[in-house]
């Protein structure tokens, strides 16, 4: 950890969420200072007069794409953020973007076009997905995964890894400016047979089914989710479950020099920790 290093502030958007949490908790580990931005704490991606408060003093910042505006407002508000956070002198900027994802591309361009010293980390779907939120609660009472995935093969990244690398990048100085780095796990699984892995690591019976997308969002629309909410999970789902990520990335094993975690573990590790017990 170098002077440098200690005496930076990192503003961390989605610091409560499954991203944002890890990227405080490995920012602080690489002797960083995190100030969290979430709605908890005033921060709101829609809300233009709660930005200034805290990019304030702060040297960089990790953006995570807000994909629940939907588009095109989602890149719109990335773009006004990073021009804002430049117009600070927060220069900086870590986004977190998705890999196959149209709409998050649009967000990439209106970073890239922001002035800033940008890095790009795109990633795979999330290994705790299956852990966090929704999903997990499905799982957990019915014993069943429904989900608009069919059989499309997915290298499921850890978010710990998307949080080591955000990191990384944040606390070596101008190394990783102007970059993009794909981040994905080191294998590929369909939904299914990752179901399989937390059914052995839980030593439950647990399934997995199938359905359309646009069936998956009339069921988020039964359980009170706002129609402005799922439409755009609803298009992403159908973007990036086509098939079009069944392969690897190698931005964990470049950035960290180590391999990326395995699904296999972060099963193991999650279910010791009672996350699937019914």
């Amino acid at each position: 950890m170098t002077e440098n290093t200690r005496n930076t502030t990192v503003m961390v958007t989605g610091a409560s969420g499954r991203t944002g949490s890890r990227v405080a908790r490995s920012a602080e580990a690489a002797g960083l200072t995190v100030r969290a931005a979430s709605r908890a704490r005033g921060f709101d991606w829609q809300d233009r007069s709660t930005w200034a408060g805290v990019l304030r003093g702060a040297d960089a910042a990790y953006l995570v794409y807000p994909s629940d505006i939907g588009a095109p407002g989602a890149a719109e508000a990335v773009g006004a953020l990073a021009r804002e956070a430049v117009g600070a002198g927060v220069r900086r900027l870590v986004l977190l973007s998705s890999r196959g994802q149209d709409r998050a591309r649009d967000a990439e361009e209106a970073l890239h076009a922001s002035g800033a010293d940008w890095t790009v980390v795109r990633a795979t779907w999330f290994a705790q997905n299956f852990s966090e939120g929704p999903l997990v609660e499905e799982l957990r009472l019915s014993g069943e995964l429904v989900f608009p995935a069919g059989e499309v093969r997915e290298p499921f990244v850890d978010v710990r890894d998307i949080g080591d690398v955000v990191a990384t990048a944040l606390a070596s100085g101008d190394r990783y400016v102007g970059e993009t780095i794909t981040v994905s796990g080191p294998r590929l699984l369909t939904f299914g047979e990752a179901v399989a892995e937390i059914a052995r690591a839980t030593g439950r019976e647990l399934a997995y089914r199938s359905v359309s997308p646009r069936q998956y969002g009339d069921t988020l629309l039964g359980f009170g989710v706002p129609a402005e909410e799922v439409d755009p999970l609803v298009e992403a789902f159908a973007q990036l479950l086509d098939g079009r990520n069944a392969y690897l990335s190698e931005g964990v094993q470049q950035v960290l020099g180590r391999e990326a975690r395995d699904f296999t573990d972060f099963a193991r590790e999650a279910a010791a920790a009672g996350t699937w017990k019914s």
